[in-house]
């Protein structure tokens, strides 16, 4: 892991976006998930669950590309694609980190006291390119 055990609180705070006590929750929901579902083989990771979740959080602070990323780890790209989105995934499914829904607020008696704002790069399918999807002008009509 990178070393950030040197920083005080307000120092990992500036660097990672949350507090360390946030952080070590964050990275035991990580490896209970992990440990509960790497019984079945398989190669071994390449980084360690808490360098994934600084490595998420370092994508999340500061929307460093996944290129970027992957070079300062020392992954390929793809590598630090999955293992952003691995530990994205299980955090919200875990529901302690997970945003209450639009029902709830949008209800009158609560109280918003934080307002979170999701930039995240978002896969986009886009339409095939094929002849019968361009219109080709008649011959007779160009002079």
């Amino acid at each position: 892991m990178k070393d950030i055990s040197h920083l005080n609180e307000e120092q990992f705070r500036r660097r990672t976006g949350v507090k360390p006590e946030t952080f070590e929750k964050m990275l035991d929901i990580l490896e209970r998930a992990c440990r509960s579902g790497r019984g079945n083989g398989g190669r071994p990771r390449v980084l360690g669950v808490a360098e994934m979740l600084l490595m998420t959080l370092e994508y999340l602070r500061e929307y460093r590309t996944y290129f970027h990323i992957a070079t300062s780890y020392g992954v390929c790209e793809s590598t630090a694609y999955r293992c952003i989105k691995w530990v994205e995934e299980t955090l919200v499914r875990d529901g302690a980190f997970a945003l209450p829904g639009k029902k709830e607020l949008l209800k009158s008696d609560t109280l918003i006291e934080v307002v979170l704002v999701d930039a995240t790069e978002c896969p986009v399918q886009r339409p095939k390119k094929s002849s019968g999807a361009t219109t080709r002008a008649r011959r007779g009509g160009t002079r």
